[in-house]
């Protein structure tokens, strides 16, 4: 039987279909529901292979073409009477097909070698990346989709229930199949992006940046609710990254959700010993280390109990029941995340239905990925900024040099400053932020916020040091920093005016050490 539906183009029909996948999921059941509706199969070697063990009837494609499979594989597909078939049109070039004794396929279901799984594989070598590139699955696909006019091609196993629906309800009509050839070439120019980008694995910025990326999931809403939104993976995306997190329970995320989750879980992997950190539109408002996550939530969320309330919590270690108690009891939290949630936490978190648990299992101090920001026609492309710096590297330039506690709390600081808006201000004691200053103009003000920050939430500035992204183009800031209890300072140095900003220093008997360093963040 065949089923035929009426659409601008003409009558289309199913008669004939060719499958050719490398994912073998599904295919088995579709294949049955083909042969059933009276569609005669033609498959290839591999895939022949899973329908025969199915007693389900097909061609196989070489006694089709007259012609063997080659070089082990690597030749079945490419012939004239493969490629003739799926590019007919039935009305302009069936007389033609039925000269060569063409036949003509309505249905294309192909998907390819598994390259992006190969490379991902531990072990994997040149050689089996170049035995997984398919050559013939993706010209059989851009010939179907060219040709959607007449032939419905199918890349996805997902697709086979609704192209089973739609069949049984005669409903292939040209819109769908222009749909379909659309996901098809997706599909390949994913691919051909995927194996270009391996293939230039060594060229930092190449000549036609190639950007390929699946949608993982739509999002609750954009920046604002009248923004709709969506959260895309990378297809080759085996470097760990925020896109690997689970969602344990809670609402849809929204984009600011994932956005601030992202920044708070680069800022806690960032630390070796275990980690708070609360965001909140994009910067911290509370950092610290501590001997275990109660303490560390302890101390972080007491820097600016204020602006955390709604927050990010991330953790650097495996979330328990009795930190996510305390977090609960302490704040209203929109997202919590961690590398890993033990079971009691998990039970914990159904009392709060609409609590976001994430779980990042494969969350990383920060990725080498490029980090891209789209600007009016263009995307400005660079390094992720990831450099950190040593003992070693830091230039004491005061008289008075830093006691080991500071340099301790200057480190901490500094590394903090780096997840900060710029301009970045971040006083800390103890390893852990008292007062942040982010995202102004001016840095003098950033500094001003900071020490109000922790003066409005009873906090003890006196013996603090102070982190600074980049250089103090005033003394100024030096000035204000000293009436506030700063008595060491970190910044990158390189300004014209270094010399009476290290004299400031210096008439406020306080330690200050160059990095050399800038860490601007926008």
């Amino acid at each position: 039987m065949t089923f035929e539906t009426g659409t601008e183009s003409g009558d289309f029909s199913i008669k004939n279909a060719l499958l050719s996948v490398s994912d073998k999921k599904g295919i088995q059941d579709f294949a049955r529901f083909l042969t059933n509706c009276g569609c005669e199969v033609f498959s290839t070697g591999g895939t022949g292979d899973v329908l025969r063990r199915a007693a389900i009837p097909y061609t196989e494609l070489s006694d089709y073409t007259g012609f063997p499979e080659l070089m082990n594989g690597r030749v079945k597909s490419l012939h004239p009477l493969v490629h003739g078939g799926i590019l007919s049109r039935r009305n302009l070039d069936r007389a033609e097909a039925r000269q060569h004794g063409i036949t003509e396929f309505d249905l294309v279901v192909v998907n390819l070698y598994p390259f992006t799984e190969t490379i991902c594989q531990e072990g994997s070598t040149w050689e089996d990346a170049i035995e997984n590139i398919d050559v013939g699955g993706p010209a059989m696909i851009r010939a179907a989709a060219k040709n959607h006019d007449h032939v419905l091609v199918v890349t996805d196993p997902v697709d086979y229930q609704e192209v089973s629906r739609r069949i049984e309800k005669a409903n292939i009509d040209e819109c769908y199949r222009r749909e379909m050839a659309a996901k098809a070439f997706r599909f390949t120019a994913s691919y051909d992006a995927t194996i270009a980008e391996y293939f230039g694995d060594s060229e930092l910025f190449p000549d036609t940046l190639g950007l390929q990326y699946r949608r993982k999931s739509h999002l609750r809403y954009g920046e604002n609710p009248h923004q709709k939104a969506a959260f895309y993976e990378r297809e080759s995306g085996f470097r760990p990254n925020i896109a690997s997190l689970r969602q344990i329970q809670g609402k849809q995320l929204s984009f600011n959700n994932v956005a601030d989750a992202d920044s708070a879980m680069e800022c806690a992997m960032a630390f070796a010993a275990p980690a708070c950190v609360i965001v909140k539109h994009g910067n911290p408002c509370g950092v610290a280390v501590s001997s275990d996550a109660s303490r560390a939530y302890a101390r972080a969320h007491a820097t600016d109990p204020t602006s955390a309330y709604g927050g990010i919590v991330a953790f650097n270690v495996p979330l328990r029941a009795e930190t996510l108690q305390q977090v609960i009891e302490n704040q209203f939290v929109e997202v919590v995340v961690a590398p890993s949630v033990s079971g009691d936490a998990v039970n914990l978190a159904k009392s709060r239905k609409n609590l976001r648990l994430l779980e990042a299992s494969e969350a990383s101090a920060g990725s080498s990925e490029l980090r891209i920001k789209q600007v009016s026609g263009g995307l400005l492309v660079q390094e992720a900024d990831i450099a950190e710096i040593t003992l070693q590297d830091l230039e004491c330039v005061t008289a008075r040099k830093p006691s080991q506690e500071e340099i301790e709390d200057l480190q901490f600081a500094w590394r903090v400053a780096r997840f900060v808006k710029s301009n970045a201000i971040v006083l800390a004691k103890d390893r852990r932020t008292i007062g942040i200053g982010a995202g102004q103009m001016s840095r003098v003000v950033s500094a001003r916020i900071a020490s109000m920050r922790a003066r409005e939430e009873g906090l003890d500035t006196e013996g603090c040091v102070m982190a600074s992204d980049a250089f103090f183009p005033f003394r100024d800031g030096i000035d204000s920093a000293s009436k506030n209890g700063v008595t060491a300072v970190i910044q990158p140095g390189g300004s014209v005016r270094d010399g009476e900003v290290i004299e400031a220093a210096n008439e406020h008997g306080m330690a200050m050490v160059l990095t050399h360093m800038r860490h601007f963040r926008h």
